[in-house]
């Protein structure tokens, strides 16, 4: 288990990669299964589109059926995904300028606080369009940093391993996404220090 609680299931996932490596679907079925949400998330965090999530997902997995026999068992799966998931999804989404999923789940985690009456529903509704806003304005690899920080709850040094690139760069892309999401926050909002405190 890392240290931020994840498990990809040592043991279990080892045999079932084998078992793609001899070219079994079923295994690969299982492990579709059980990882499609993850790889799902990031790769529409990146893309933005809901279509081209679903050919990286696809092609993620279709990638593991090819490559299986060169994967190391003894470690856990899943940052190999999310670093194929990834790739993919950067391929694709330079070539990509629209937006259709909106990024209401990352709005939500990046503001906790239940909120009750209807002008905070009202407030809560409006900053998550401003975010989702900005999120739009942020270049891909920005973006991926921030689903598997944010939503995934990876920590900086398994992000590092997963996108294949030093810690500091890492530290860079979530301080300059961070900095720029609070600037735009403060300009909109002034010192409303309950939405500023968490970034």
């Amino acid at each position: 288990m890392s240290e931020t609680g994840h498990s990809d299931k040592l043991g279990g996932d080892g045999a079932l990669v084998r078992q793609v490596a001899q070219g079994q679907i079923a295994a690969l079925e299982q492990l579709f299964v059980c990882y499609q949400r993850q790889v799902y998330q990031l790769a529409l965090g990146i893309t933005r589109d809901a279509e081209t999530a679903e050919e990286v997902l696809q092609d993620t997995f279709y990638r593991l059926y090819l490559h299986a026999a060169q994967i190391d068992d003894s470690l856990p799966l899943l940052p190999w995904l999310y670093r194929v998931a990834a790739n993919l999804a950067y391929n694709r989404a330079r070539r990509r300028t629209f937006w259709s999923e909106p990024f209401h789940t990352l709005a939500e985690r990046l503001w906790a606080p239940a909120r009750r009456s209807p002008e905070q529903v009202a407030e809560q509704h409006e900053l998550q369009a401003l975010v989702r806003a900005l999120l739009d304005e942020l270049p891909p690899h920005h973006r991926a940093v921030l689903v598997l920080h944010y939503l995934q709850d990876y920590s900086i040094p398994e992000i590092a391993g997963i996108l294949d690139c030093p810690e500091g760069t890492v530290k860079s892309r979530l301080h300059h996404a961070r900095k720029r999401l609070r600037g735009r926050l403060q300009q909109r909002y002034g010192g409303a220090a309950v939405l500023l405190d968490q970034l």
